[in-house]
């Protein structure tokens, strides 16, 4: 009932073979949607010339966003 086929001069059943298709397909599918993991910053990098200035945008972000937050509610 079973049709076998030889593969590298082993004999492997039809099922033992639509199983590997299923599972490589499944685990395929598992890992490519894994993805990378977001970073912390959302938005644009910020393109700043010093730290100072790269620390100062930040925190005038993070106030405007939690003004923001504070005019929601």
């Amino acid at each position: 009932m079973v049709v076998m086929y030889e593969i590298a001069g082993r004999k492997v059943g039809s099922h033992v073979l639509a199983m590997a298709t299923l599972g490589t397909l499944f685990v395929g599918s598992w890992a490519s949607m894994g993805g990378s993991k977001k970073s912390a910053q959302q938005g644009p990098p910020i393109n700043a010339t010093s730290k100072d200035e790269e620390k100062f945008i930040q925190d005038f972000l993070k106030q405007a966003e939690s003004e923001e937050k504070k005019a929601k509610h």
